[in-house]
């Protein structure tokens, strides 16, 4: 039974007894004495009942209070390791945004460098002397980088005239030239015309630019008993090439005609890629004789070796013949020992010896 249900019983017996007694009045000494007994008693379990009560609600309030600490001490550390892991992933989010803050500055670095050479650029393509060395540096890169360095010149002495690059070829079809010509005036004009009038000009001066050009390497640079009967024409800007190809394709015929190829990098390398093979097979035939030659020697180093493998077997059967013969006369020899091994000599009379029977002896032959 619970402590609470103890208290309102006692607290019941308690107002009985009272009521009783008021009923009924004093019976005596005896009964008044079992009355404050009982009640003493009862009042005595009562105290009891609370002081367990009051005990078991502070060991639930210590218990509850210790659960109540594990469980903050549990949260807390909880909320610490939380907070440690966001501030690692704070610092590492910092980091990286300070690396990629690193790059983009890096980035607008090389944007206004890549500005300022790019002006610096338009600058030398706005030059014609400036704009012709950088058609003829970049020829070079591209002749260097495919051809022997032996089969080509730069700034190459033809008579009086000097070839920006000289391709010294085999017959046929000898030294062909080619010359860097970058007409970007008439160009740049031709794509920024606004109108058909404006159109038809910046045409017009195109044109008579690349015809002029054919023209002066026609003229310049095909010489008959020196070069080949053609040489090429350098644009070191594909754009060009293409709006050439694309809308001038009268321009392409007549330098056809005039037996001038117009090239752009991207076909100028293919070209002298071509180059390069026609060199290697010239070579290959050029070496052709001597490979007969050391094959010629080959074989008659193989016959050699024949004759020389049939002389050494005819000494191997020689050999052969020489132990045979050797292995006979050992056979001979040990029959003959074994003959005098088996010869039987008689008694000794004094001083004579008996001579053995001729049967023998004749085993000895």
């Amino acid at each position: 039974m619970e402590l609470q249900d103890i208290a309102v019983w006692a607290a019941i017996l308690v107002a009985g007894g009272t009521l009783a007694f008021l009923a009924f009045g004093r019976r005596g000494t005896d009964v008044s004495g079992q009355l404050t007994g009982r009640l003493e008693q009862l009042a005595a379990q009562q105290a009891a009942s609370q002081n367990a009560l009051s005990e078991r609600l502070q060991a639930q309030e210590r218990a509850l209070a210790a659960k109540l600490d594990e469980r903050l001490g549990s949260l807390q550390d909880r909320v610490g390791q939380s907070l440690h892991a966001n501030a690692e992933q704070a610092g590492q989010a910092l980091t990286d945004l300070r690396e990629r803050l690193a790059v983009i500055d890096a980035a607008q670095k090389n944007i206004a460098e890549l500005s300022s050479q790019v002006v610096d650029l338009q600058n030398v393509l706005s030059n014609k002397q400036a704009r012709g060395a950088f058609g003829e540096v970049q020829l070079q890169d591209i002749v260097q980088s495919s051809l022997p360095a032996q089969t080509y010149e730069f700034q190459a002495q033809l008579g009086t005239k000097r070839v920006d690059c000289l391709l010294t070829l085999p017959n046929p079809p000898g030294c062909i030239c080619i010359d860097a010509k970058f007409p970007l005036e008439s160009y740049r004009a031709l794509r920024e015309a606004k109108d058909e009038i404006a159109t038809a000009q910046a045409r017009r001066d195109f044109t008579n630019a690349i015809r002029l050009h054919i023209r002066a390497i026609a003229e310049k640079y095909i010489v008959p008993g020196e070069t080949a009967d053609s040489a090429l024409m350098f644009l070191p800007s594909e754009a060009v090439y293409a709006e050439l190809h694309a809308s001038f394709p009268n321009l392409v015929d007549e330098a056809g005609r005039a037996r001038v190829w117009i090239v752009s990098p991207t076909t100028l390398m293919a070209t002298l890629t071509t180059i390069r093979a026609v060199l290697k097979d010239v070579r290959m035939r050029e070496q052709a004789h001597i490979i007969q030659k050391k094959v010629g020697e080959l074989g008659l180093d193989v016959n050699r070796l024949g004759d020389r493998v049939d002389k050494l077997q005819r000494h191997f059967g020689q050999v052969v013949e020489d132990v045979r013969q050797v292995a006979i006369s050992s056979d001979k020899i040990a029959q003959k020992a074994a003959a005098i091994k088996d010869v039987e000599l008689g008694p000794t009379d004094g001083n004579i010896t008996q001579i053995p029977e001729q049967p023998a002896l004749a085993r000895l032959n």
